[in-house]
């Protein structure tokens, strides 16, 4: 029987994480999942839009990330939005509880992958941008994106 590799596949990523937010920290968090929803999440039914994560009694959930249910599940399918506990060092649990509460950080999950065929989240320590942020990273995207054009159409020229 051929057994896939599912070595380090990204299942889903969250693109909006880096419009709205600067992305200062970044860490490695496990899941608890029921059977059903690793099925789905593998098929790739996975989003992460609207999904953060928070720090309560000492422990780390995933809040509205949305795993669709699996479709050959039977009655005892997943609830495709509920919490989600995440799987941190105890170290790790204390910095980003200090960082949420006393700085005003968020918790902003911004990728879920399989690495050595376990499903790991991926959780950036984040500051919200404002308008004007947002407004001037899209101005020197889009000077990075004329810059390599002209380059192209130079090195074009040259041939």
């Amino acid at each position: 029987m051929a057994t896939e590799n599912y070595a380090n596949k990204t299942l889903s990523d969250n693109r909006q994480a880096s419009h709205n937010y600067f992305l200062l920290d970044r860490f490695e968090a496990g899941m608890v999942l029921s059977g059903t929803e690793v099925k789905a999440a593998k098929a790739g039914q996975v989003q992460l839009r609207d999904a953060y994560a928070s720090i309560e009694d000492g422990e780390a959930f995933l809040f509205n990330a949305h795993i669709s249910e699996y479709s050959h599940g039977n009655r005892e399918n997943h609830a495709p939005v509920r919490a989600r506990k995440l799987l941190l060092h105890r170290r790790e649990l204390d910095k980003l509880k200090v960082e949420t509460r006393e700085k005003g950080l968020s918790l902003v999950p911004t990728r879920l992958y399989l690495k050595n065929g376990r499903i790991k989240c991926e959780l950036a320590l984040a500051k919200g941008k404002k308008f004007h942020d947002k407004r001037e990273a899209e101005r020197i995207r889009g000077d990075e994106a004329e810059a390599r054009a002209a380059i192209r159409a130079s090195k074009a020229r040259n041939y």
